[in-house]
């Protein structure tokens, strides 16, 4: 309940603190790339419930004439700063309010992911997903898949207020020195196709 009532009160505390970000960053989005502003994607959350996750575009839609392109190649340079910034992030304090996610925790992932999930891997969904979390601060998306979930798997049985705090703390910093965004020579990290050595199987 406490860990509720801190996510509601913050995430409202900062979406008044950053919608001059929010209204001039949807305003760039409209004109560089057109509408739709938001990009909206079926992600797992709790218990591996679906529910559609909310960010800012950073790619041009995908067309009969660019079907071709590749993520590096669609990617604005508009939408590279909203990654780089992680602007592109705070839509997803809608999904906190609406209580779909709450500030911290392991990241929502495709939903088409949850049958590839080892038994211990499958535990990070027993708390709501986060805008970030415990493998955020440690790599991003510059770790493995079976790194992050393993991560995600330690935040869920050391889970506390104070780690809270000491994660959303790390989170701005990490946010500022721009650390960990992306794997390497990568855009988004490559799909999850399964543990490469699953126990559970």
């Amino acid at each position: 309940m406490l860990k509720r009532a801190i996510d509601i009160v913050f995430s409202f505390l900062i979406l008044i603190i950053v919608s001059p970000i929010i209204l001039i960053s949807a305003i760039v989005v409209l004109i560089t790339m057109g509408s739709p502003i938001f990009f909206t994607q079926a992600r797992a959350g709790k218990d591996g419930k679906l529910f559609h996750i909310k960010k800012f575009r950073s790619m041009f839609s995908l067309k009969p004439d660019n079907k071709h392109l590749t993520d590096e190649q669609r990617i604005t340079k508009f939408g590279r700063f909203l990654r780089s910034s992680s602007i592109d992030e705070l839509p997803g304090l809608f999904n906190v309010l609406k209580g779909e996610m709450s500030l911290v925790g392991p990241r929502p992932l495709l939903m088409d992911y949850l049958p590839l999930y080892s038994k211990e891997q499958a535990r990070r969904h027993k708390v709501l997903p986060g805008i970030t979390g415990w493998a955020q601060i440690n790599g991003r998306n510059a770790i493995s898949w079976e790194e992050k979930f393993r991560l995600d798997v330690w935040y869920v049985d050391n889970r506390s207020i104070l780690l809270d705090i000491k994660i959303l703390f790390l989170t701005v910093k990490k946010v500022l020195i721009k650390e960990g965004i992306t794997a390497v020579e990568e855009v988004i990290m490559p799909r999850f196709k399964g543990s490469k050595s699953d126990q559970d199987e």
